[in-house]
């Protein structure tokens, strides 16, 4: 298979502490990459329901209307980039690389690997570790557990992502100085294409603490 270079596109960042839940969202804030495929809103990383294994969610093309997501496709020039940093200085030491094969309709999962590459550039690593395939809008959720534990979904999903958007904005502008609890959703009603990866904890070392941090990579 031929390496070809990945330039970055787009990024969110977060901290995790071992046993707690990150999240980090991003939606339509990056006008490079608005409407792109490679356009981030959200990444998450939990615990998995067994408790030694961590997920890693990356979430993109937010603000999909329900009429709309069903011909919403992964770009496959687009490659999905979870970092980890386990030593604490800042730089990924292994990633988790995400690539749709449109021929297959197949979300393919690389790593986690040792990059040969860091920062801004990358390159597809090592060999492939998992392969689902891709779950269309409406249909029963389709996922893939590998023999070395990793388990994998790709596919359209509901926003996860709560933010009461219309009284933010109140907040700004000094018209008010509080959000109303309940809230209202600006993303109800809303999907995106997401990418869900679960991992054995010994995959990705001894670390108490990790740093993670998603990008989108478009191949040059």
């Amino acid at each position: 298979m031929k390496r070809n270079k990945l330039l970055l596109s787009a990024i969110v960042a977060a901290t995790l502490i071992t046993g707690g839940v990150i999240y980090a969202a991003d939606h339509i804030d990056a006008p490079a990459v608005t409407g792109q495929s490679s356009d981030i809103t959200d990444m998450y990383v939990f615990q998995g329901a067994t408790a030694s294994n961590l997920v890693f969610v990356a979430n993109t093309q937010g603000l999909l209307s329900p009429g709309s997501t069903a011909a919403a496709k992964f770009d496959e020039n687009t490659i999905v980039e979870f970092n980890i940093d386990n030593t604490g200085d800042n730089k990924e030491d292994l990633v988790i690389q995400c690539k749709y094969d449109a021929a297959s309709n197949n979300m393919q999962i690389y790593g986690p690997v040792l990059p040969s590459e860091i920062g801004t550039r990358s390159k597809l690593e090592g060999s492939m570790t998992a392969s689902v395939a891709v779950t269309a809008y409406g249909a029963a959720a389709i996922t893939a557990t590998t023999t070395s534990g990793i388990k994998a979904f790709a596919g359209p999903r509901d926003d996860p992502f709560f933010f009461d958007l219309n009284q933010y904005k109140k907040i700004i502008a000094g018209t008010a100085i509080s959000f109303n609890n309940p809230g209202t959703d600006a993303f109800a009603g809303t999907n995106v294409l997401s990418i869900v990866v679960e991992v054995p904890k010994a995959m990705l070392g001894s670390a108490a603490t990790l740093n993670v941090w998603v990008e989108t990579k478009k191949k040059i």
